[in-house]
């Protein structure tokens, strides 16, 4: 079998952990989460989201929490849906930004009203004007396994995507099983035929546990050569979009099983333990 020596963990919970939360999370809630990951150690850290409030209210306050990145010096990653969510990174400063396709036409249209490949046009100017001003892109392709509205994804489907994500020069493509149908044969497969296709590609593994196989998934997506991982400390999450969602996997859990199989980190279990209460605090489902 084989194992990484080192592997990087994106943590993801103060922006994909918290923004399906019901009931309103402070600014100042989200600056102490973002703290104390840092203090853990965390180098990236997936912060806030540049949408209209109208779609993701939880996230409105998104100048705040960049700015506030930016005063402690952190490398984190905001997520910029369109070209305006993208000048109001810009305008703040923001170092990292994510962009969203669904591999899943069927996603797509039930959400924007967009097909997948009408989305793929849309980020030409997008991926255009994040890289005039330097930034790093990070592009998910969602739904990357199954969809909760078409059943399974192929993988024509998700190369579509990814294919075009290379040739528009993203900084690493994050791969999504966005609703956690994914099995580990799958996940096996479909990141062996993606680093095949795009050896000089980086690409990051996002697990959901809805099914209680995002570790499964994890070891596989291993096997197949993958070595960044996003997280949510305390399990955070669910997709807005994708119904039955639960949430990410969780960053505590992940860190045992890298550090129980000698894989470094850069990150304590103790230490990211202890900061799993507090963001389970945050969260509607745990109250």
């Amino acid at each position: 079998m084989f194992f990484p020596k080192k592997v990087e963990i994106i943590e993801v919970g103060p922006r994909d952990g918290l923004q399906n939360e019901k009931i309103p999370v402070s600014t100042e809630q989200k600056k102490e989460l973002i703290r104390q990951l840092v203090e853990v150690g965390f180098k990236r850290i997936e912060t806030t989201s540049f949408v209209h409030p109208k779609w993701v209210p939880q996230m409105a306050d998104a100048y705040e929490i960049a700015t506030y990145c930016n005063e402690i010096g952190l490398k984190y990653i905001a997520l910029t849906p369109n070209l305006r969510g993208l000048e109001r990174a810009i305008d703040v400063g923001v170092p990292q930004i994510a962009v969203f396709i669904g591999a899943s036409t069927t996603f797509n249209k039930k959400n924007i009203n967009k097909s997948t490949e009408e989305s793929l046009l849309e980020c030409i100017p997008l991926f255009e004007k994040a890289k005039a001003h330097n930034i790093f892109i990070r592009a998910y392709i969602s739904m990357a396994f199954t969809c909760p509205f078409q059943g399974n994804v192929s993988f024509e489907e998700v190369n579509q995507v990814c294919k075009r994500f290379v040739e528009l020069g993203a900084d690493e493509i994050d791969i999504g099983d966005t609703n956690g149908f994914a099995n580990p044969k799958l996940v096996y497969e479909r990141f062996s035929r993606l680093r095949e296709l795009y050896p000089k590609s980086t690409f990051v593994g996002h697990f959901h546990d809805t099914r209680k196989m995002a570790l499964a998934n994890t070891l596989a997506a291993l096997q197949a050569g993958i070595d960044k991982f996003d997280s949510a400390i305390g399990g955070l999450g669910g997709c807005p979009y994708s119904p039955g969602a639960t949430g990410n996997l969780a960053t505590e859990d992940l860190v045992l099983m890298l550090s129980e199989m000698g894989i470094e980190t850069g990150i304590q279990y103790e230490q990211t333990k202890q900061v799993s209460p507090y963001a389970k605090s945050l969260s509607s489902r745990d109250r």
